[in-house]
């Protein structure tokens, strides 16, 4: 029997691994590109450092992919 509580991990498909992608690069263009907030600290934006890195570390053409990947 399964628990309810439990979740089992499944491996992704590569649609489904593309997708997750380039769902969090659209989360992070959100909120890196989030005007800072009048009167509040200017470095109050909370972004994933982890997606930053990663970010630069793809080649231009990757990039724009998972960046335009909802426009399709």
């Amino acid at each position: 029997m399964i628990d309810a509580g439990k979740h089992t991990r499944r491996a992704l498909n590569a649609d489904q691994r593309r997708a997750l992608k380039a769902a969090t690069v659209s989360v992070f263009l959100r909120q890196y590109g989030r005007k800072a907030q009048r009167g509040v600290e200017p470095n109050d934006r909370r972004y994933s450092r982890e997606v930053e890195k990663a970010l630069k570390q793809l080649k231009p053409e990757v990039l724009d992919a998972l960046m335009r990947d909802d426009e399709e």
